[in-house]
């Protein structure tokens, strides 16, 4: 699920409260103070956002994943370290037979918490059917059960993504068939009540914007995990988690990228620093419908008009790169270059906006009420005044940002212009692809970008398995963006994490999000 910068989930908008809002440090106390002291080795870890939902077929974006990823089984999920891969985890072998039909066979001993029994294939089934209207599953059928540790994942056609997204992540994890049936009665979504565990640890405590809490679950029979608790403390704001950190009330953390070259030059006490690549993607959009914004000619104008570099050197310290495209490095699809160079070209956006034949053209910009956002809007301002453009930033909190372009909020859609977004996203290119379909107009593509080619390109590429092949669909499908004139792609970002040598060795995905399984203690 797609989270804008803090940020809301991909298939539906996030409206929690600030972290520590009226909780830890509101309540005036350090937070060794407010959380009890536990014996035996704990994990301090910042989450970006309070958890929203522990169900896998009702999850609400990645840091919900990162909890699940303790909790639950599933059978496969990503490898830590630099390059992005899976392992097996609960199966002990999956194959694909054919290209739409998938073969796995379950390690026998994993048990579900509460007297629920083994982990077998009809949980496997129960749990995949079950999420199956997800686009993360995308053409699931249904699953075969051969034996109790063996089954069949039937697909409608060939799905790629299978490997890089539905089984190492949110809708992978499997959840007790009779667990779920017995605390719901209709399969339905139990929310942040789990009915049974069968991960390495459990739910032990949440208490909503101030932490959660996870122990050892004793019925866990395989490798035992380096710490009995981890605690992941909500906390949206970088600069926060920072002075936290520095404080000792966290062992994990990512950091901002303004605040790198400190971090690195005079680290805390037992520190360290590591850089890693971003999978998130921060652009520019246009609302396409906007009687002010409908000349291709006053978009590309604006295009040219932004020089991206001198964007990241105010709002990211010069420690981002600009973006190609939606799809990062490392990921199939990722473009060279963009077919706008990043420095743009003043002269050219004057002839673009001659061309259109508009003169005194006043705009508005949203975006979210993060410092970063609020300097890349008033560089954006800056330099669309030098072509005679002047722009009004309208900035927002998360929850007003989160309903600005989706139709089913209301009609402030109609009034959006220019918008500064944010989005995460995964290691397969349809990921990102998804959210500018045509049946994504008013939910998440509000740039209104409508394009018969786009649509047929990413149906296609799901189906493919050459890497190649696929990424040059890839390649088209973001030139159409850019063609539009919708879209000026701004960075990827970065996500550089600290963490307490003397507490921890660290384990994260090659984006630097956290696998809290494969931290070990020190």
């Amino acid at each position: 699920m797609k989270d804008i910068v803090g940020n809301p989930s991909r298939r539906a908008f996030l409206k929690t409260g600030a972290a520590f809002g009226g909780g830890i440090f509101a309540a005036g106390m350090p937070l060794s103070q407010s959380i009890w002291a536990a014996e035996g080795k704990v994990l301090k870890a910042r989450g970006p956002r309070d958890i929203v939902n522990l169900d896998p077929g009702f999850f609400q974006g990645g840091p919900d994943v990162d909890v699940m990823n303790c909790i639950y089984s599933k059978l496969t999920h990503y490898k830590p370290g630099s390059d992005w891969g899976w392992e097996l985890e609960a199966a002990e072998k999956v194959e694909q037979v054919d290209p739409t039909n998938i073969r796995f066979r379950l390690k026998k001993g994993i048990k579900f918490t509460g007297g629920y029994g083994e982990l077998t294939a009809r949980d496997v089934k129960f749990s995949f059917e079950r999420s199956a209207a997800i686009a993360d599953w995308g053409p699931l059928d249904h699953v075969e059960i051969e034996g109790d540790y063996t089954g069949v994942i039937v697909l409608k056609t060939p799905f790629a993504p299978l490997w890089t997204l539905a089984l190492p992540y949110g809708v992978g994890h499997i959840v007790s068939e009779d667990a779920v049936m017995k605390a719901t009665s209709d399969g339905g979504d139990f929310g942040m009540k789990p009915p049974a565990f069968s991960g390495p640890y459990m739910l032990a405590d949440w208490k909503a914007n101030q932490y959660l809490l996870l122990t050892r679950n004793p019925d866990w029979s395989g490798p035992k995990p380096g710490f009995d608790e981890i605690r992941i403390l909500p906390i949206a704001d970088l600069k926060t988690a920072e002075r936290a950190y520095q404080a000792g009330d966290l062992d994990f953390t990512s950091i901002s990228l303004d605040s790198l070259a400190k971090f690195k030059n005079t680290p805390p006490a037992d520190t360290k620093v590591e850089e890693h690549p971003s999978l998130r993607y921060a652009w520019i959009g246009m609302n396409m419908d906007h009687p002010k914004l409908k000349d291709i000619n006053v978009r590309k104008a604006i295009q040219w008009a932004i020089n991206v570099p001198q964007i990241l050197e105010a709002a990211y310290a010069g420690h981002a790169d600009a973006a190609t495209g939606i799809i990062a490095p490392g990921v199939v699809g990722h473009r060279e270059k963009a077919l706008v160079p990043p420095e743009g070209d003043l002269a050219k956006a004057k002839d673009f906006l001659e061309k259109a034949g508009v003169s005194d053209l006043h705009l508005t910009i949203d975006c979210q009420n993060v410092s970063t956002f609020s300097t890349v809007a008033v560089i954006v301002q800056a330099q669309l005044s030098q072509i005679g453009i002047a722009v009004e930033i309208k900035v927002q909190d998360r929850g007003s940002f989160s309903t600005v372009g989706n139709e089913s909020k209301g009609e402030r859609w109609k009034d959006l212009q220019l918008i500064l977004n944010d989005f995460s996203s995964l290691p397969d290119p349809s990921y990102a692809t998804s959210s500018f379909l045509q049946s994504q107009v008013g939910v998440w593509n509000w740039e209104r970008f409508r394009s018969e080619r786009f649509d047929e390109l990413h149906a296609k590429a799901i189906t493919l398995d050459d890497p190649d092949e696929r990424a040059k669909l890839y390649y088209e499908m973001q030139d159409l963006m850019e063609e539009s004139g919708a879209y000026r792609f701004l960075t990827h970002g970065g996500n550089p994490v600290v963490y307490r040598t003397s507490q921890t060795q660290a384990a994260t995905r090659p984006d630097g999000v956290p696998l809290y399984l494969d931290f070990s203690p020190v």
